[in-house]
């Protein structure tokens, strides 16, 4: 007897700035898989998880959107979110003719962890994650001029090469709605080691314009020299090895 596919719903939490975590619940067939993990993690005194953002699982990227070319995605955090401490949850997802797979489940800092592998009908996985890219009740302007900001800065290669320098993220709040923040490391490919880099910090203010038009003169703005000269620095590991000492 065939096995019924499981079903997929995508919970949108967006509770008041400052009451709770913009988030996005992934159920599998009537499970929060978040907070079944959440359940196990109090069992031996460990913190909640969270959902990742949808800015990060619904955004532009199509994170959640199944093909051949197998996809890992990242569906949540707990603690204060670094994968070499607390629990961070990673799913691999793939398309295998009708179905959408989730499989290969990996906690960074669980050795041997894992869950049960799901499978969806790809109609239904597919109009599910359609559905909840649609649903934009949770977005504010800044969220919007972040993520065409991100997706621009990304895009220029030639900037962030010049300057050696990349792109961790831009950052939107919805406690500070009028301004986003863009991360920057220099030099390039060393968060993970044990080379010195530097961490900068640039705070833009948002206002009302349109979006869109925000984000094009911002990343004008940002690309037309040393995006170093003018930030801020705000981490790294030895970075007055690179060149830039603490104030």
């Amino acid at each position: 007897m065939a096995t019924e596919p499981d079903i997929l719903d995508l919970n949108i939490l967006c509770p008041p700035p400052g009451e709770g975590y913009l988030e996005v619940r992934p159920v599998v067939s009537g499970r929060d898989l978040l907070a079944e993990l959440t359940l196990r993690n109090r069992e031996s005194g460990g913190p909640r998880f969270i959902g990742s953002g949808p800015r990060y699982l619904l955004g532009r990227g199509g994170r959640l959107h199944a093909t051949a070319v197998p996809q890992e995605v990242r569906l949540g955090v707990s603690g204060c979110g670094l994968e070499q401490c607390c629990s961070t949850l990673y799913v691999t997802v793939a398309r295998d003719g009708e179905h959408v797979v989730w499989a290969g489940w990996r906690d960074p800092a669980e050795r041997g962890f894992d869950l049960p592998e799901f499978r969806f009908a790809a109609d239904q996985y597919e109009a599910e994650v359609l559905r909840a890219e649609a649903d934009r009740g949770w977005e504010w302007p800044g969220a919007v001029v972040a993520t065409l900001l991100e997706e621009g800065l990304r895009g220029r290669e030639d900037w962030l090469a010049r300057w050696e320098c990349e792109l961790e993220a831009v950052w939107a709040s919805r406690l500070e709605p009028d301004r986003i923040d863009v991360i920057l490391r220099h030099p390039p490919g060393r968060e993970e080691t044990a080379l010195p880099w530097a961490q900068f910090s640039m705070i833009l203010p948002i206002s009302a314009e349109d979006p869109s038009d925000q984000a094009e003169r911002l990343e004008a703005r940002l690309t037309a020299g040393d995006p170093r000269a003018t930030a801020e620095l705000c981490g790294g590991y030895e970075p007055e090895q690179v060149g830039y000492p603490w104030p």
